[in-house]
């Protein structure tokens, strides 16, 4: 297995502009956690909101340490549901994609 995992990380709904309002991000992520554990979604999530969600309201993206409700969350075009959600192990190429359904009005 390699040092690191190149990902593509997608944000839609709103949800760019708690990432420096950009959609489409390409990480080079460790392919371990700090644990030395396979990284997975879990992993990926708090990645993201440590080292590259620039907004501090983190709680519109967390809840309680995962994603919150009204997010949808697709791995490789597939609902995270039927991969296994944050117990999904990352693999090199993956795609992810976040979409926001909660909208102000």
């Amino acid at each position: 297995m390699s040092e690191s995992l190149s990902i593509e990380v997608e944000f839609i709904g709103g949800l760019e502009m708690f990432f420096s309002n950009q959609k489409k991000h390409k990480l080079q992520l460790p392919s371990k956690d700090e644990n030395g554990q396979a990284a997975n979604m879990r992993f990926l999530i708090q990645y993201l909101a440590k080292y590259h969600m620039k907004n501090p309201k983190k709680e519109m993206f967390l809840l309680n340490g995962g994603i919150r409700p009204g997010i949808l969350v697709l791995i490789n075009d597939a609902d995270w549901e039927l991969e296994g959600e944050d117990d999904y192990e990352l693999q090199d190429g993956d795609n992810v994609l976040f979409v926001s359904t909660l909208h102000g009005g």
